[in-house]
């Protein structure tokens, strides 16, 4: 049975299954001669070339969104109606039609 490669490229997308050293990792990571993303050293796809300053805009907005997340109390949107109705003790008028 023929060995399947365990890197190369799929209708574009880059994947590289061949165990990581640690040297390779750091070296994937930090690129000064690419671009804003670089091929991922172990897996499909790509991953952010932290030797490029538009990486560290991105990270600092997610990081930003994440934060403003957590100190929102980290409710989604849908439950905040929810909640709302939970809150209000008013009467409630029940209108039934027999038709």
């Amino acid at each position: 049975m023929a060995d399947k490669p365990s890197s190369g490229e799929i209708l574009g997308i880059p994947y590289n299954f061949e165990r990581p050293s640690l040297g390779r990792l750091l070296s994937s990571y930090w690129q000064p001669d690419k671009g804003m993303l670089v091929e991922k050293p172990f897996g499909i796809g790509y991953t952010l070339n932290l030797a490029n300053w538009r990486s560290w805009i991105v990270l600092a907005v997610a990081g930003g969104l994440y934060y403003q997340q957590q100190s929102a109390g980290g409710a989604p949107a849908g439950d905040a109606d929810e909640e709302a109705a939970e809150d209000d003790d008013g009467p409630v008028e029940v209108i039934v039609d027999d038709d």
